[in-house]
């Protein structure tokens, strides 16, 4: 299975993140699975950095991540995936059939909903004190959980035989569920899917902090 890119940016690509933050933790996955020269800036969150002019000029929405890639700028972690597997390694992590197509976006989708207001939210409250209703968050992570849990007893990964960008969205804030006091103990076709995940070529993992279940 061959995972990296076709094609190579003529410099480094610019990948302006926070360690912590799975959301970054997308994008920097995703570039070292594709073999891509990048240079990780740490962005100054308790600082403010994001609402400086300059970051504003690069995301307006104040997150990270961003990438600049030359004079293309990515802000956005579903949409770095999508722009990297596109300008990269086009056909290869996102399926060319509408079918297909809409069954990863359908999990991009999921990123940014109910994983983000999930797994994502659970560990925001015990990492950085975010102010969510812990046991709000936590179930519905494990409804998530649930539904994975189901899909993944017809095939290995989230959208298809193969892994997509799907997997990449939503691997990081599960496997770091457990710091968000949420247990992967009922779900082992997810722990599995972790594992897979965890085999792929390149792998990098996001640094695990003692918050939760972790603690």
């Amino acid at each position: 299975m061959n995972l990296t890119a076709t094609s190579r940016p003529e410099t480094p690509i610019l990948l302006h993140g926070f360690k912590l933050s799975g959301h970054s933790h997308r994008a920097e996955l995703f570039l070292e699975l594709l073999g891509l020269p990048y240079t990780f800036r740490q962005v100054d969150l308790a600082g403010g950095e994001q609402k400086s002019p300059a970051f504003l000029a690069l995301n307006a929405f104040r997150q990270v991540p961003v990438i600049e890639d030359g004079d293309t700028v990515v802000a956005d972690s579903t949409a770095i995936l999508v722009y990297l597997a596109q300008r990269y390694a086009p056909g290869r992590w996102m399926p060319q059939d509408a079918a297909g197509a809409a069954e990863v976006q359908r999990w991009l989708s999921a990123a940014s909903g109910p994983v983000a207001f999930g797994p994502c939210a659970a560990r925001l409250v015990t990492v950085f004190g975010a102010d969510f209703n812990p046991d709000e968050v936590i179930a519905r992570a494990h409804r998530l959980l649930a539904v994975m849990e189901n899909g993944l007893a017809q095939r290995e990964w989230l959208a298809a035989a193969v892994p997509t960008l799907a997997d990449i969205a939503v691997y990081t804030y599960v496997a770091h569920a457990p710091e968000g006091n949420v247990s992967l103990d009922a779900y082992p076709r997810v722990r599995a899917w972790l594992a897979r995940v965890e085999a792929l070529p390149g792998f990098v993992p996001m640094p695990v902090t003692r918050a939760g279940l972790r603690a």
